[in-house]
């Protein structure tokens, strides 16, 4: 009887095992279809001109290059081997280039994840777990670094989760990783950050004479991180350079990813908390206390900022496991070994990916949405010959692709918490004396600012500036002694 139950459930792990690959296509497929999706975003346009620049000059950015207001000021950049990724993406075969290498990310992440799972508790948990996950994410889910710093956030903290369920320290070939990571994106801060939190939940849980010398191997497996991080173009100032965004201030609510989420309408993160709340009531679910602590710290910051909600997603399966398998079903085990022989399976799956994206790219053309950029706009402003224009934050993306020099564009911890918060003030009129400002200040010769914004409605009614291009999109207005306004009443921006 026990040798015909065990070859019968041998099937039915080796399938189980499968999960991550399934996962791994079905995440694939979804958005390579919706591939346009990954391209979104205007900043994915300077990602990849920061990347052909360093391909360029052999070389990683020192000093800024791209705008006139902080042209030669310090500015690094700690995503460059993401932006040298997607720049080599691009060069090969145009935008399918970073959308395909966006959307292998993607999809390793979620079947890491599901690997993770799977071997701790049941089937249909971690199917539920990865769906949850998935759509948390899926509003972040750009062709940008972060993206590609993913897979690597589940490596690392999966890591350092498994060895705090075994009550040991973690290995020292999870380095690499966290190495990786610091060369992708600045996100690798998180990954340092969470190392205590994680350690103190090895050390209480573990015996109490074990627990002086597990702090220790903690300790100096936490300064083995923080020294393998600094292996980058950059060293130490990499860290710096990361820790400098989440220090600005009042700056940071001003961005739309950083936003507090919205609960005016049901979305997927109210959802999943809801879903959350009442599964721990219906169950009885319990977790030990530093578990606890460490999902309250990341729903917290889920709730705080936006973009967070794609941490909360992929690591809190990965805290929440182990300890919830007793209480929702456990996996018995799986034999990820017996998986890895089948290469004929997993390079038939390849090649079949290869074959369908290659056929499905010659039918669908990848191109980012430039509907809310101004692509006529900039066309007609290089004809105007000048070089200093006062430009709106979400422009400045594009102003770099096209290779016009930016007043102010996304990489904020460049300008700083003041300029942003004076730009912000200035173009939304919430002080209009900023604008009158920050015009002379700076020379400027042009605008570029969004059609409907209010500093382009107040230019229209000032003398000095004359409207020379306009359309749904943006509105260029040309400093010219002499333009009389077009519209009543004149403003004089002189007048005390």
């Amino acid at each position: 009887m026990t040798i015909s139950i065990s070859h019968a459930e041998a099937p039915t792990h080796s399938l189980r095992a499968l999960l991550p690959l399934w996962v791994f296509l079905a995440v694939y497929v979804l958005l390579l279809i919706a591939g346009n999706r990954l391209l979104l975003d205007p900043d994915t346009l300077w990602q990849v001109t920061v990347g052909q620049w360093i391909i360029d000059h052999h070389a990683v950015p020192q000093t800024d290059v791209y705008s006139f207001t902080m042209h030669g000021q310090p500015w690094i950049s700690t995503q460059w081997l993401a932006q040298v990724m997607f720049a080599k993406a691009y060069a090969w075969a145009g935008w399918t280039g970073p959308v395909v290498l966006a959307d292998l990310a993607v999809a390793a992440t979620f079947a890491l994840l599901a690997r993770f799972l799977i071997a701790r508790i049941s089937e249909s948990a971690s199917v539920v777990f990865v769906s949850a996950a998935l759509a948390l994410t899926v509003p972040h889910l750009l062709a940008r670094p972060h993206v590609l710093a993913m897979p690597f956030t589940i490596l690392w903290i999966g890591g350092l989760i498994a060895a705090a369920d075994r009550r040991e320290a973690p290995s020292l070939l999870l380095l690499p990783w966290i190495v990786v990571w610091a060369n992708l994106h600045g996100g690798f801060v998180f990954g340092l950050m969470i190392i205590g939190p994680i350690a103190l939940d090895a050390v209480v849980r573990a015996d109490a004479a074990l627990r002086k010398p597990l702090l220790l191997r903690w300790a100096a497996f936490a300064l083995a991180a923080l020294i393998a991080s600094f292996c980058n173009p950059y060293g130490w100032n990499a860290l710096l350079a990361a820790a400098k965004i989440l220090n600005l201030g009042s700056a940071l609510p001003l961005i739309r990813e950083w936003h507090a989420p919205d609960f005016s309408h049901l979305g997927a993160l109210e959802l999943c908390l809801l879903l959350g709340v009442g599964l721990a009531l219906y169950r009885g679910v319990k977790l030990p206390p530093t578990r606890i602590l460490i999902l309250l710290g990341l729903v917290h910051m889920a709730l705080a900022q936006g973009r967070a909600a794609d941490v909360l997603a992929l690591v809190a399966p990965l805290v929440l496991a182990t300890p919830l398998a007793p209480q929702i079903g456990g996996s018995n085990g799986i034999a990820f070994d017996r998986v890895a022989s089948r290469t004929p399976l997993f390079a038939g799956v390849a090649l079949a990916m290869v074959a369908g994206t290659a056929a499905f790219a010659s039918v669908h053309r990848f191109e980012p949405d430039m509907r809310s950029s101004p692509v006529a706009a900039v066309d007609e402003l290089k004809k105007l010959d000048v070089a200093r224009v006062f430009n709106d934050y979400d422009f400045g993306g594009y102003l770099i692709y096209r290779g016009v020099p930016t007043f102010i564009d996304g990489r904020t911890e460049l300008y700083g918490e003041k300029f942003f918060v004076d730009h912000n003030a200035a173009s939304g009129l919430m002080e209009p004396e900023n604008l009158f400002r920050l015009l002379d200040q700076y020379h400027i010769q042009a605008t570029l600012m969004r059609t409907q914004s209010a500093a382009t409605k107040l230019l229209d009614h000032m003398d000095g500036w004359q409207k020379v291009y306009s359309d749904d999109i943006a509105t260029i207005h040309l400093r010219k002694a002499g333009a009389l306004h077009t519209r009543e009443p004149a403003v004089d921006p002189k007048a005390k």
